[in-house]
């Protein structure tokens, strides 16, 4: 769904994260991210894909990476979703969808024969500078960290 490519300057953001305090791509400079785009809190792949992040957060911070989840969810369900499976890492809570949209993952879904506007789950890697490195636009819910990782071997 994204319109942009690896090579791309990640767009900038400042949203607010599961406490309400402020995150912005710039408190990450010189630093490798991981930001990934889900749909909603407590659904099953979401779930899946959440915590195997973060179960792998030291193998991936060892590696360089830092973590932050994006979705349209409010901050309240994002600090419930990262106390009931312990997420070491931010959640912004992207409720205006300005995140969602400057990296053209929200747009029209389809899901049991009807269409709707939802998130498309994409994660992008972005590099120390602050282009993007790397996109999947096809998560392995269950195997999203070897996904990462081996996309670098």
């Amino acid at each position: 769904m994204t319109s942009l490519k690896v090579g791309d300057k990640a767009p900038v953001f400042n949203a607010i994260n599961e406490n309400e305090q402020s995150i912005s791509l710039s408190n990450f400079t010189g630093r490798k991210v991981i930001l990934y785009f889900y749909p909603k809190d407590m659904t099953p792949g979401c779930t899946a894909e959440s915590c195997n992040l973060g179960e792998n957060f030291q193998l991936l911070k060892d590696r360089g990476f830092e973590i932050i989840g994006v979705s349209p969810d409010p901050a309240k369900r994002h600090l419930k979703f990262i106390e009931k499976y312990d997420l070491p890492f931010s959640l912004i809570a992207d409720e205006d969808r300005k995140v969602l949209e400057a990296y053209n993952v929200w747009g029209p879904k389809k899901f049991m024969g009807k269409e709707y506007d939802g998130v498309h789950r994409t994660t992008f890697v972005i590099d120390e500078k602050g282009i993007i490195e790397k996109i999947f636009l096809k998560v392995k819910t269950k195997d999203h960290t070897n996904q990462i990782l081996e996309s670098y071997n």
